[in-house]
């Protein structure tokens, strides 16, 4: 008879308690909403939304670039000059990077196994993506505020 029950109340059990037992999770992973990795759906969410913005961001930078193709120097500097297209590049490198980050840390965590290798691979990506950020949005600006006398 007891078998027959645990069975009966496996078959009303709902979808979520299903696929999420609760017996598995800790009473604060089960308040705070978060896995076994302690950090919740952030790199999800994060993955995400760099990528729909990367959408419309890489349209306008792929068309963008090939309408510079074969110009001068000197015009794709005022190109770059304009400030919606300053702010635009600025953004596209911004969100690649971002997304570029949030997939290479996934990566890394979910291959290395060690946690010394893992952990300086995770802030060597941190350190090289913030680098790069900040060296390229400097070089927009540069660009742009020297074009338009702004010293």
């Amino acid at each position: 008879m007891g078998h027959r029950r645990r069975h009966r109340s496996f078959l009303i059990m709902s979808k979520k308690e299903l696929f999420q037992p609760q017996q598995f999770r800790t009473p604060l992973s089960r308040a705070r909403g978060m896995g076994a990795s302690r950090h919740g759906v952030s790199h999800f969410i994060t993955e995400r939304v760099s990528g729909l913005a990367l959408a419309p961001l890489t349209v306008w930078g792929v068309y963008s670039a090939l309408k510079q193709v074969r110009a001068p120097h000197d015009v794709v500097v005022q190109w770059m000059a304009q400030p919606v297209n300053a702010v635009l590049l600025s953004l596209l490198l911004i969100a690649a990077l971002v997304h570029l980050q949030s997939a290479v840390q996934v990566v890394i965590e979910d291959y290395i196994e060690r946690f010394t290798t893992k952990t300086a691979l995770v802030i060597g990506n941190l350190f090289v993506c913030v680098l790069a950020g900040a060296v390229g949005v400097f070089s927009i600006l540069k660009v742009a505020l020297t074009v338009t006398g702004a010293h």
